[in-house]
C-alpha cells in the first residue's frame, strides 16, 4: 500500500528534535502563553517576512479573528462583501459568514484553479471591503491585478495562506512568500499541512500593528491586560506543546517542501494519459496538494487503490452546493464544479519514496 499522506512516517523524519521539544515544554510546568509560543511566533513572522504573527487555536480561527479585528477597527461593517473564490475549502467561507460579512463568490481560472483575477473587477461593488486570495493547493494565488484592483478600490488584500507555508512569489515579488503579500494572512497548521503540528493549531501575519494587537487580544477573551476586556472575544490559543513542535519542524519546511517539488516534477514529466490532466509548474508551488483532473476520477480513484495506491479529493462538494449554504443553490459556477466533479489528489509528501512515485506514474499511465 501507498497511502496518501502518512502522518506517523512523515514526523518519523524529524522525531528525535520534536521528542526533545516535547519534552522540555513537559519539564518546563509552562503549557500555554510562554516562551515556545514567543519563540516559535518570532521565528514564523521572520519565515514568513512580516512583523507580527500571533498564534491561535486554528487556521479557521486565524482568518475569522482578522475579519472580526477589521470590524472593531471600524475598517468593516456587518452586511460588507468579502470577494473569494468560489474553488475552496469551506473554512475560507465561514471565517466571512461567521462575521456576518457577505462573500461574493468567483469562479477559479481553469488552467491555475485559482481564483480569475480577470473576474474579480466586475464582482467590485460599493459595498466591497477585501478580497480573500486562497493559496490552493500550494500554489501562489497572488497576481499583480488583484494588487491593482485593491488599490484602486481601496480593499484590503487577505490571504488564506493554509496550504502553501513556505510558497515564494518570485517571479512577481522577488524573496516574498505567501502570508506576507496583503494586509493580512491567516495560516492552519492542522497535522496534514506542509507545516503540520501534532493538533490544531493556526497563526495570523501582518505587517500591520493596530490589527496584530486587536488580533491578540481578541484571542485572549478579548482581553490584552488580566481581568480587563475590551471586547468580547474568544479563547484561541497557540499552546506550548504545538508551539515547539512547529519550530522544530519550520527549521526543516523549505527542505520538506524540496521534496515535495521533486515528487511533483516527476508526475509532471512522466505521467501520460490523454485522460488525466496535471497541473503545470507553477510560480514556485510548494504542492501541498497535488491535483489531476479526470473525468472518470471515481473510476480512477477506485483503479489505484485496487492496485495499492491511496488518493483524496479535493473536495467533493463545492461550498455553494453545501447544505448549510442552501441559499447559493440556484448560483451556476460551471468551473468550479468541474473541478469538484473531476479532482483527485495524488500522494505527494516528503516521507515518499522515488519508487513509490515511480509505481504511481506507472499505474497512471496505465489507466
Amino acid at each position: 500500500m501507498i497511502p496518501y499522506l502518512p502522518l506517523k512516517r512523515i514526523t518519523a523524519l524529524h522525531a528525535a528534535e520534536i521528542h526533545d521539544a516535547l519534552s522540555r515544554v513537559a519539564d518546563s510546568g509552562w503549557y500555554l502563553r510562554g516562551e515556545a509560543t514567543t519563540r516559535f511566533e518570532q521565528h514564523y513572522a521572520d519565515y514568513i517576512g512580516t512583523r507580527h504573527c500571533i498564534g491561535c487555536g486554528n487556521g479557521l480561527d486565524a482568518l475569522t479573528l482578522i475579519f472580526r479585528a477589521y470590524i472593531e477597527m471600524g475598517v468593516m461593517h456587518e452586511g460588507d462583501e468579502v470577494i473569494v473564490p468560489a474553488n475552496t475549502y469551506i473554512a475560507s467561507i465561514l471565517a466571512i459568514t461567521e462575521n456576518r460579512l457577505v462573500p461574493i463568490l468567483v469562479e477559479p481560472d481553469i488552467n491555475t484553479l485559482q481564483i480569475d483575477p480577470q473576474l474579480i473587477e466586475q464582482a467590485v461593488t460599493e459595498r466591497t471591503r477585501a478580497i480573500l486570495i486562497v493559496h490552493l493547493y500550494g500554489r501562489c494565488a497572488y497576481t499583480p491585478l488583484i494588487a491593482d484592483i485593491c488599490r484602486r478600490h481601496h480593499l484590503r488584500l487577505v490571504e488564506d495562506n493554509a496550504q502553501a507555508h513556505g510558497c515564494l512569489c518570485d517571479a512577481i515579488l522577488p524573496h516574498r512568500k505567501t502570508g506576507s503579500l496583503g494586509h493580512a494572512a491567516g495560516h492552519s497548521f492542522y497535522p496534514t499541512k506542509n507545516l503540520g503540528a501534532l493538533g490544531d493549531a493556526g497563526a495570523v501575519t501582518t505587517d500591520d500593528d493596530e490589527l496584530a494587537a486587536v488580533i491578540r487580544s481578541l484571542a485572549n477573551y478579548g482581553s490584552s491586560r488580566k481581568y480587563v476586556f475590551y471586547y468580547q472575544g474568544r479563547n484561541s490559543r497557540l499552546d506550548e506543546l504545538q508551539a515547539a513542535v512547529l519550530d522544530v519542524k519550520l527549521r526543516h519546511l523549505d527542505a520538506d517542501n524540496a521534496r515535495r517539488r521533486e515528487i511533483a516534477a516527476i508526475y509532471i514529466n512522466k505521467v501520460s494519459n490523454a485522460g488525466i490532466v496535471i497541473p503545470q509548474p507553477q510560480g514556485d508551488s510548494v504542492w501541498h496538494i497535488f491535483p489531476v483532473l479526470c473525468t472518470r476520477r471515481d473510476e480512477l480513484q477506485q483503479y489505484l487503490l485496487k492496485h495499492g495506491v491511496q488518493t483524496e479529493v479535493h473536495y467533493p462538494i463545492p461550498p455553494h452546493r453545501q447544505q448549510c449554504y442552501r441559499q447559493w443553490h440556484s448560483l451556476s459556477l460551471p468551473l468550479t464544479e468541474r473541478i469538484h466533479a473531476q479532482e483527485l489528489s495524488l500522494p505527494c509528501h516528503p516521507a515518499m519514496t522515488t519508487e513509490e512515485v515511480c509505481q504511481v506514474v506507472n499505474l497512471l499511465n496505465d489507466f
